[in-house]
């Protein structure tokens, strides 16, 4: 009889080896749009792991309740009834940070991360496991928007936190010049085949897998 992972193995596999966007390359679409600033990729990945928590909870305990045939239509509507819950809560609470996420916010319904979980993981365990592993591809999730938000503001900008001026924080001098390529959509893509390129290195150091 094969045995179910431990508690602790359901977290952390999203966060290292099943990481979405490190290992999966999944969720691209706000991975590339939204990280040209750290708050911004923060701010999406934050969000993007409140609806992947609280639907993995949902799903797991009407998993039974949901017929097959449908089920893929019905994690949709919980998945969107969280969504919107987040965009009102971003635009009351947190404007400035709606705004800059812009359309990336409502696109969180079809981000395959969160569908994923929902078929994949939540509709066939129970709700402790489900949460568990909501929580860590989540973490995962921001992390990896984390570090390339890291990676492009440094390098693209010369900056942290920015671009609000009251928190903004300028890494370098006057005569830095920054490589506008990399705040750039295009840069995206150049940043993360580098960071890709680094943690593969990192994964296979450690033997990772």
């Amino acid at each position: 009889m094969k045995h179910k992972p431990s508690y602790w193995q359901e977290f952390t596999k999203g966060i290292l080896k099943e990481n979405p966007v490190l290992v999966a390359l999944l969720g691209m679409c706000p991975v590339l749009g939204v990280t040209a600033f750290v708050v911004n990729g923060v701010g999406m990945g934050l969000a993007a792991a409140a609806v992947l928590i609280a639907s993995n909870l949902v799903v797991s305990l009407l998993r039974n309740l949901i017929p097959p045939q449908v089920r893929i239509p019905c994690f949709i509507v919980v998945i969107a009834t969280f969504v919107t819950i987040i965009e009102m809560v971003l635009e009351a609470f947190l404007p400035v940070l709606y705004e800059a996420l812009g359309v990336f916010v409502p696109l969180i319904v079809v981000n395959c991360v969160i569908l994923g979980r929902a078929e994949a993981f939540a509709s066939k365990n129970k709700p402790l496991r489900a949460v568990l592993d909501g929580v860590g591809s989540g973490i995962g999730f921001t992390l990896a928007l984390l570090l390339l938000s890291l990676v492009r503001e440094i390098i693209g900008q010369g900056t942290i936190l920015g671009p609000d001026p009251e928190t903004v924080i300028h890494l370098f001098g006057a005569d830095f010049e920054p490589m506008i390529l990399f705040a750039q959509p295009a840069g995206a893509f150049i940043a993360l085949g580098l960071l890709l390129a680094v943690v593969n290195s990192v994964y296979k150091r450690f033997n990772i897998k």
